[in-house]
């Protein structure tokens, strides 16, 4: 039998199912007496601080099996269980409804998990996971239910489970744990991004796959290609030996390109960046072979709290990640891409019919200056620490980039009449996310110091097709001969002005698409710390000229999958990888 799901993290797992069962936690809702509110109250607060204690472990022990990236997730679960807002309404449901602290953790939970699952943004769907993840661990503390533990596993098996949170995946022994299959999930959830941090291969989003295995069958997890084998015959089971045995081999290759430059073997130098979130996450792209930051996403800042985060600690988030790539590795900072499909509780914003084409990124600060002008202050303060660029998102218009400049002006006005230090020549850029823009790329070109394509919403906007949704997914196609187009012309249009250009969408750790836009003269390839390697590879076994003709023919060809097959025909490197 074999399921498809989504590839989650590459490689391949092969062992006996272990199948993993949800512990239920079933809460009764009990009305408490006026006298006992204070002390529902302490006992919540106790079994809080003592949640926090556990987190504090797993953290610890996190960062010791995985790496800073891995322990930061279970940084932000204890800031989840210490933020007020949530905190306080589980302490107002107790006081307000006189009901039990069980009951009031878990219809607390259930009215911020429905707020975050019901937002377009996958990033946001997934923080869902994390609140039950949290509040889970919460509700078993207070019923006094002993935690499973994952740590005890004896022998290598495939891990299967309606899913896997975060606390789960930090007890894994990647010894024991060949791969895991899960029924829901995607490649933004933490588990998988656990998986990648530990190189354990992982699918996810099978649907009902725990339904289909029985304990003891013999699977074949297939990160790679997405998809799971269940009791497949002997000859397809050592066919996928072979092929774990080349991938490992493979592995410790490109680990050996974690100093090396990202050059081609005709001596054409380009720079491999990583696309980050926070300041942890910078410190695995440097472990991961970053020669940079392409895309600092800042919007991470404003969420999962009560309030707008002040000047001082923005400043001090950007000066961290500028100083740890320090003043030779460049830093892009993308200002606030907040609105629309991301939502703040504590900014009101307007329902919209359709949020990605909505109140959102540019048009939002812009309207509200005042928000614009504190990140945009310290910006600018970080940039005396290192090599820091800027970047205004969701930029439609020349008068937008305008208005936007003219407010940078005044804030660097600003900031030198306080004495305060900012680097005068800081580049600022803008990322090309709409056709329009790329349509007249010639125009904007005069008037930006660089270009960043952030082609996961220049290809959804340029084909008018809604990436979340699976109907039309098909239709999703990076490789489209007018999203090529659109590309080469902001290209073009920046080298003709001397500017450089740089891509911080999915499609620039794509294997199959770096060949087309190395040709195209791309400069900048910007992508998650873990794609890095394997790109680096790729590149310093490809000649500048070959890859211009390969992207010479694409741009001839009339079909999104002809022009996959192609690059994959003519490049032996993503013929390998499979």
């Amino acid at each position: 039998m074999e399921c498809k799901g989504i590839a989650a993290a590459s490689g391949y797992g092969l062992g006996r199912a272990f199948l993993l069962e949800d512990q239920e936690v079933r809460v009764i809702r009990q009305t408490i007496s006026s006298d006992a509110v204070d002390r529902e109250i302490a006992r919540l607060e106790e079994e809080i601080r003592q949640a926090i204690a556990e987190l504090e472990t797993v953290r610890d022990t996190a960062r010791q099996k995985l790496g800073d990236d891995a322990a930061a997730i279970f940084s932000a679960h204890i800031m989840m269980l210490e933020d007020p807002e949530y905190l306080g309404g589980i302490i107002e449901k107790i006081k307000q409804a006189m009901i039990n602290a069980e009951a009031a953790v878990e219809e607390v939970t259930a009215e911020f998990v429905a707020i975050f699952s019901g937002m377009d943004n996958e990033y946001m769907r997934e923080r869902a996971a994390d609140l039950k993840d949290v509040a889970g661990r919460l509700l078993r503390r207070l019923l006094g239910i002993k935690t499973m533990s994952l740590a005890d596993i004896a022998e290598e098996v495939v891990l299967c489970a309606h899913d896997l949170t975060p606390s789960d995946t930090a007890q894994l022994d990647r010894d024991k744990v060949a791969g895991f299959v899960t029924n829901i999930g995607g490649r933004t959830s933490h588990s998988a991004i656990m998986a990648r941090s530990m190189g354990i291969p992982a699918v996810v989003g099978l649907k009902d796959i725990v339904t289909k295995v029985k304990a003891g069958d013999f699977v074949i997890v297939d990160g790679n290609e997405g998809k799971v084998l269940v009791n497949p015959p002997e000859g397809i089971i050592q066919e996928y030996r072979a092929k774990k045995e080349k991938f490992a081999a493979r592995q410790r290759e490109f680990e050996k390109l974690l100093n090396e430059k990202s050059i081609t073997s005709d001596g054409v130098q380009v720079e491999l960046a990583a696309n980050i979130g926070n300041p942890e996450d910078a410190k695995g792209a440097i472990t991961n072979g970053a020669e940079g930051v392409g895309l600092y996403r800042t919007e991470f800042l404003y969420m999962g709290r009560a309030e707008f985060p002040s000047e001082e600690e923005q400043f001090k988030a950007y000066k961290e990640v500028a100083m740890l790539f320090g003043k030779e590795r460049p830093v892009v900072i993308r200002t606030l891409d907040i609105g629309g499909d991301k939502e703040l509780p504590y900014l009101e914003m307007p329902k919209e019919m359709n949020p990605f084409l909505g109140y959102r990124a540019i048009r939002l600060c812009l309207d509200r200056p005042e928000i614009f002008k504190t990140q945009l202050r310290a910006i600018l303060r970080a940039s005396a620490y290192g090599k820091v660029k800027m970047m205004y998102p969701m930029i439609a218009t020349l008068q937008e980039l305008r208005a936007a400049n003219a407010i940078l002006a005044e804030v660097k006005q600003e900031l030198s009449k306080e004495n305060i230090s900012f680097n005068p020549q800081m580049e600022v850029g803008i990322m090309v996310e709409i056709p329009a823009v790329a349509a007249l790329a010639h125009q904007f070109a005069k008037e930006v110091d660089f270009f960043s394509i952030g082609t996961n919403d220049l290809v959804q906007y340029t084909l008018a097709v809604d990436r979340m949704n699976e109907k039309i997914s098909y239709l999703y196609q990076p490789l489209n001969p007018s999203v090529l187009s659109l590309i080469q012309n902001v290209i073009s249009a920046a080298h003709n002005e001397k500017k450089w250009v740089g891509m911080c969408g999915e499609m620039a750790g794509d294997l199959t698409a770096i060949p087309i836009l190395l040709g195209m003269g791309l400069d900048e390839f910007s992508m998650s710390a873990s794609s890095i390697l394997a790109a680096r590879a790729l590149i310093r076994q490809l000649s500048k000229a070959d890859a211009v003709d390969i992207a010479q023919a694409a741009l001839k060809m009339d079909d999104a999958e002809a022009i996959k097959a192609y690059v994959e025909q003519k490049v032996s490197f993503i013929a390998g990888l499979k």
